[in-house]
């Protein structure tokens, strides 16, 4: 009688503890498809301040111009405070080794001073929440040339 009364508060402490850890990572990841919608609008907000950089050239001075990509740039600024306060992070995967939890292959590059299998490029960037992965990175690896 008393092994299965000891059974019984084991198990009870077990569906504790399991609901309490789905809580938690439902409080840590109940944001995450809101935040893969937003690193398309951070994408679309980087590309644009590229963009408007390129166009302000010292043989052109527009102030107005200018003065949208300073805003452009301040708003970018802002969005990846935010991020970092709930948790997201840009990956930065150049020169690092490929890994097919965190990137996608979408061409290869000729190694030219690289270790084969070693990034060489990102088309996109990869985000991730907390650690967990919610967007891959789009990513060129460096392959041995062959002649």
């Amino acid at each position: 009688l008393q092994e299965r009364y000891r059974k019984a508060l084991a198990d009870s402490e077990n569906v504790r503890r399991r609901t309490q850890k789905f809580v938690e990572d439902a409080k840590l990841f109940g944001i995450q498809s809101f935040c893969r919608d937003l690193v398309e609008v951070a994408d679309i907000l980087e590309k644009t301040a590229e963009s408007a950089a390129e166009e302000t050239e010292p043989s052109n001075p527009n102030p107005t111009l200018k003065k949208i990509y300073e805003g452009l740039s301040l708003i970018e600024a802002k969005l990846q405070s935010v991020f970092a306060k709930h948790g997201l992070q840009k990956m930065n995967p150049v020169g690092g080794k490929y890994d097919p939890y965190d990137h996608e292959i979408v061409c290869h590059v000729p190694a030219e001073g690289m270790q084969p299998g070693t990034i060489a490029l990102v088309t996109q960037d990869g985000y991730k929440l907390h650690g967990r992965t919610i967007r891959h990175a789009l990513v060129g690896v460096a392959v041995e040339s062959q002649e």
